[in-house]
């Protein structure tokens, strides 16, 4: 039975794929297919998606999807494609392009299965902030051409491999840093920390370790009035949310678990991931199953499940799209909420 469920979801996958691949880099559709369902749990969960509300897929064929932001000045997502070392650009009506490449790795030699850059963040300035995993650092890249490094060590001793950041008002950069990109995870040689770190970039370039409590920090997100910072943690021994009070100088105070949905690993795809927060300050985070939606006190009000292994999350559009990379594809979803700052 196991062998024809896996089947039957394999010919699933090979028939969405072929009916997107026409459209992957021609966008001539607006009739995207439809993916996964939503899950309601809690009667608020009414007033952010609609009783009709689906998950569209807009574009496929990715080795792993990751990291998507919304270009506001430019009307359109970019998100990373871990892997193939690539940063993909999609726009409505056009369809998918290629953005930048190399995106996370520019050594000369092969470095693992997942070089590329992670989690990606384009600031006010029109600037694409970005963790990078082959060069292990966060990288700032200029929409009139040039890269500089904002961080790539900590007191001498290299990053891990940033995983995904949050930008605070003050101009500072807040990151993770697990050890998923190094070719051997958490026994790479060239590893050079012995924890797995949650940092803050200040605006003069000094890089602060906040946290290295968690075993695998991952995504990372401030509450609407910055009082807050959720980080997400991928340890399938203990997956959950934290929620760090922010101190006034910008460090964080200790930390409580929002919610745990350890129970729920290895039931459903996917483990806690990238997260974004809407204006009202709930939750919008990928974990086991898709995206779980939780109240800023921690309760689950629903789940968008999508079926697949899903990775992160970015408000775009108007601000009230959920776009939301799925395993191989990029897909979006209709609110009746906004992002948190649109």
């Amino acid at each position: 039975m196991n062998a024809v469920r896996y089947t039957l979801s394999l010919m699933r996958k090979l028939v969405l794929a072929a009916a997107l691949s026409l459209a992957a880099f021609a966008q001539d559709t607006t009739n995207f297919p439809v993916l996964g369902k939503i899950v309601r749990l809690d009667p608020r969960l009414d007033q952010l998606l609609a009783r009709d509300a689906q998950l569209h897929v807009v574009s496929c064929c990715f080795d792993w999807s990751e990291g998507p932001t919304w270009d506001r000045k430019g009307g359109f997502v970019l998100f990373s494609d871990i892997p193939r070392n690539s940063v993909m650009k999609w726009k409505e009506g056009e369809g998918v392009s290629l953005f930048l490449k190399p995106s996370g790795y520019t050594g000369a030699v092969p470095y693992g299965k997942e070089p590329g850059s992670n989690g990606l963040l384009m600031d006010p300035q029109g600037r694409l902030l970005s963790a990078e995993h082959g060069d292990r650092r966060i990288s700032m890249l200029y929409p009139d051409g040039g890269k500089r490094t904002l961080a790539d060590n900590y007191q001498g001793k290299r990053l891990n491999s940033p995983n995904d950041l949050a930008l605070h008002s003050s101009g500072a950069v807040y990151f993770t840093d697990p050890p998923y990109g190094l070719p051997d995870n958490v026994n790479d040689k060239r590893k050079e920390l012995d924890f797995q770190g949650v940092y803050r970039i200040k605006t003069d370039g000094t890089v602060t370790l906040l946290t290295k409590e968690m075993t695998r920090p991952n995504g990372i997100a401030f509450s609407p009035d910055e009082k807050t910072l959720y980080v997400a943690q991928s340890d399938p021994q203990k997956a959950i949310w934290m929620a760090y009070p922010v101190k006034a100088d910008g460090t964080l105070g200790a930390g409580k678990v929002l919610a745990d949905v350890t129970q729920m690993v290895g039931k459903m795809k996917g483990l806690p991931d990238g997260l974004k927060v809407d204006r009202a300050g709930n939750l919008w985070a990928t974990g086991p199953g898709g995206i779980h939606i939780l109240a800023p006190d921690g309760t689950p009000l629903g789940r968008i499940e999508t079926g697949e292994a899903t990775a992160n999350c970015a408000w775009g559009d108007d601000g009230s799209t959920l776009y939301i990379t799925t395993d191989m594809y990029l897909t979006r979803i209709k609110t009746l909420t906004k992002g948190a700052g649109w």
